[in-house]
C-alpha cells in the first residue's frame, strides 16, 4: 500500500517524540559569564553566523552572511589577559538570498574570493565588564587589514543537548566598517560604504 505524505509525516513526528519528551524546557547551562570554566574552544560552524548589513541604493536595508566560519577562543574569567579570539570565513561561501548576486560577490567587483579567499579577525586585547566586553583586534578583507573593535556580549554557555553534550559558550559582537577601508569599492555610493558586521558565535569546549 502506498503512504501518503501526510502519514510519512505522522510516523516521523511519533519516532521523534521520545526525543523531544527528553529536551528541557528551559535552555541549560548557565548565563553567568563568571561561571564558564577557562579553556580554549572551537567553533561550531553550523551554529555560528558572520553577518553583514549595509544600505542597498537607498530603498533598503539588506544582509548576506559567510557560512561555515572556523576559529577559535580562549578564555579566562578570572584573568581577561589571557583572552583571545579568532574568527575565520570563507569568502566563497558568502550567501544571501539570490545565487547571481552571490557568484557576483566573489568576483573582483567586490571581494575577488578567488585572489582573497578568507576573511578573518584576530583579537589583540579583551577588555571584560560584566556580561559584555570590548574586543579589539583586526580584521582582514580583500587582502586588507585593519583595526577594529568589536562590541560583544556573552549570551550563554551550557552543555549540548546533542552529540558528545560538550559545553558550549556563546556570544554576539557587532562592529561597523567602511568596505572602502578594505578596497571592495563596487557600485559606490550607490549601495553604501557603512557596512554593519555582527558575528553570532558558538564555541564548543575542546
Amino acid at each position: 500500500m502506498q503512504r501518503t505524505p501526510l502519514v510519512l509525516a505522522a510516523i516521523a513526528a511519533l519516532a521523534a517524540a521520545p526525543l523531544v519528551a527528553q529536551m528541557p524546557t528551559t535552555p541549560p547551562g548557565t548565563r553567568t559569564l563568571s561561571k564558564v570554566a577557562a579553556g580554549t574552544y572551537k567553533v561550531d560552524p553550523a551554529h555560528t553566523q558572520v553577518v553583514f548589513t549595509l544600505n542597498h541604493l537607498g530603498f533598503s536595508e539588506y544582509s548576506g552572511q559567510f557560512t561555515q566560519p572556523t576559529g577559535t577562543l580562549t578564555v579566562d574569567p578570572r584573568n581577561a589577559a589571557k583572552d583571545r579570539v579568532e574568527i575565520v570565513f570563507p569568502i566563497d561561501k558568502v550567501s544571501t538570498t539570490v545565487a547571481a548576486l552571490d557568484a557576483h560577490l566573489k568576483t573582483a567587483d567586490f571581494f575577488d574570493a578567488a585572489k582573497f579567499p578568507e576573511g578573518r579577525f584576530v583579537s589583540t586585547k579583551v577588555t571584560v565588564t560584566g556580561m559584555t566586553a570590548t574586543i579589539a583586534g583586526n580584521l582582514t578583507i580583500h587582502g586588507v587589514t585593519k583595526p577594529v573593535v568589536l562590541n560583544a556580549k556573552f549570551v550563554g554557555a551550557g552543555p549540548s543537548l546533542f552529540g558528545a553534550h560538550k559545553t558550549v559558550v556563546g556570544f554576539s559582537a557587532t562592529t561597523s566598517i567602511k568596505r572602502s577601508d578594505f578596497g571592495v569599492n563596487g557600485y559606490l555610493p550607490l549601495v553604501s560604504d557603512k557596512v554593519d558586521l555582527t558575528i553570532n558565535a558558538a564555541f564548543e569546549a575542546q
